[in-house]
């Protein structure tokens, strides 16, 4: 199955960044985001694949996984598209909102991005399977909502917030259009 294989690349490609991040002394953590800086705009996509440490990949792994998985299903270039626009709208937001001096990094954007899409693509999309998988997606991770607040200063509620509103903006930029069935036109009676 081939959402099955992106995912498990992709975060297999996290984990090897983690790897190559640690053994250098976290060298890579300068593709991190710091705010307001335009020499920093280009890190907005390399800081959605690398992390502070190892709990850090760990804590994105699953969700990712899962709802990575079930968005992939609909289709790679769809879910291309998706990502990359959780990507750049989450990066953007850091960018623009962090606090000063600090470095954001990791996949949670992406999560809570992918959180969003599948919340809201079966509405937009109106198709009764999307909605069901929608409100599932809601029943089992709608505690991460919590991360768009601003309760802890390690953790980037930015990158949480804006990319949760990357996902669902994404579901309308990349919503399938609807399936127009024509209903056959009677004649009008004919009265002599």
């Amino acid at each position: 199955m081939t959402a099955g294989k992106v995912m498990l690349v992709w975060v297999a490609l996290l984990w090897i960044l983690e790897g190559v991040d640690t053994a250098t002394n976290h060298a890579l953590d300068t593709y991190g985001i710091t705010p307001r800086r335009l020499t920093e705009l280009r890190d907005i996509v390399p800081a959605a694949f690398l992390h502070g440490s190892w709990d850090h990949v760990a804590s994105n792994t699953v969700p990712l996984l899962i709802l990575g998985f079930i968005a992939a299903l609909a289709g790679i270039r769809r879910f291309a598209a998706v990502v990359a626009t959780v990507i750049v709208v989450s990066g953007l937001g850091v960018w623009l909102t962090a606090p000063p001096n600090t470095v954001t990094l990791g996949a949670s954007g992406v999560v809570f991005g992918l959180f969003g899409y599948l919340l809201v693509r079966g509405f937009v999309d109106r198709r009764p399977l999307d909605i069901v998988v929608g409100v599932i997606v809601a029943a089992v991770y709608g505690s991460i909502l919590w991360g768009v607040l601003p309760t802890d200063s390690g953790i980037s509620w930015q990158g949480h917030l804006f990319g949760l509103i990357g996902g669902v903006l994404a579901a309308f930029f990349f919503r399938r259009p609807r399936e127009i069935t024509a209903t056959p036109r009677t004649a009008p009676p004919y009265i002599p």
